[in-house]
């Protein structure tokens, strides 16, 4: 079973053979994402993107039970120089794209709030569950600056560009509730059942064909900013992929034989 390192402000813990689940934990600050919260996410995504091992679905969430994260630590970037506050910045950038572009599929777990980088970061995951107690906002306008983590194009592109515009220019909190009906959530559950939930699923994808997942992530995520025509032929590549696989060969085999597939991601 794969193993990380013991990290200062998250947790790491494979609760299944195949499912990693990630946890901000600094609870005493709202897991509001500080400089060695940069450091320590972009270290485990960029060893997950050089090598998942046995992780086939991640699930990401927050540390209590009533905030997912609360964005950047601003009592940190209080008094910092703009060299400092770019240097801190560029690597969240780093952080953030790392995780977008994660070989293999994450899900936000949102137990609680998920405010500015909090909510962009459950944005940058491929989809999100979430407690019906949650309340999401994008409050940066309020403090001078703008979402710098790719909540300007994460948002518009999951529940369209007006509503976008609306939640972005006001900086107001939303409830789970309304979440849900602009189609940025994929499930409101109880507080106590949305980790399990995320997992549940976890489970589901990590039991499928770990090379058709990645290819169908790669395929959506690359494929909805092509034109329709190239984005058809972007599938038939990453369709092309799959072709020549065990797990091809595994997945018809296990269908004829009526059994239970064993993929092995080869």
């Amino acid at each position: 079973m794969s193993t990380f390192p013991t990290y200062e402000t998250i947790a790491t813990e494979m609760v299944s053979t195949h499912v990693l689940k990630v946890t901000l934990n600094r609870p005493q600050v709202g897991n509001a994402i500080n400089t060695q919260t940069g450091h320590d996410l972009l270290d485990l995504w960029n060893r997950l993107t050089a090598d998942a091992g046995e992780v086939r679905c991640i699930v990401l969430t927050g540390a209590g039970e009533k905030i997912f994260c609360a964005g950047g630590d601003l009592k940190e970037r209080n008094g910092m120089t703009k060299r400092q506050w770019t240097l801190q910045h560029e690597l969240f950038e780093r952080m953030y794209w790392t995780l977008v572009d994660l070989p293999v599929p994450v899900i936000a777990a949102v137990n609680g709030h998920a405010y500015a980088g909090g909510l962009e970061m459950a944005l940058s995951c491929d989809f999100i569950y979430a407690s019906h107690a949650a309340r999401f906002a994008l409050t940066e306008v309020t403090l001078g600056i703008m979402p710098g983590a790719g909540g300007t194009q994460n948002l518009p592109r999951a529940i369209g560009e007006r509503r976008a515009k609306e939640i972005l220019m006001t900086g107001k909190p939303f409830s789970a509730q309304q979440a849900s009906d602009y189609g940025l959530i994929n499930a409101i559950l109880e507080p106590s059942e949305v980790l399990a939930k995320a997992i549940e699923t976890a489970e589901v994808i990590a039991a499928n064909a770990p090379l058709s997942v990645r290819q169908i992530k790669k395929s959506v995520r690359y494929g909805g900013q092509m034109e329709l025509r190239t984005a058809f032929r972007f599938e038939i590549e990453a369709y092309n992929h799959l072709i020549d696989t065990e797990d091809r060969m595994e997945g018809v085999a296990a269908f004829n034989e009526k059994r239970k597939a064993n993929f092995k991601g080869c």
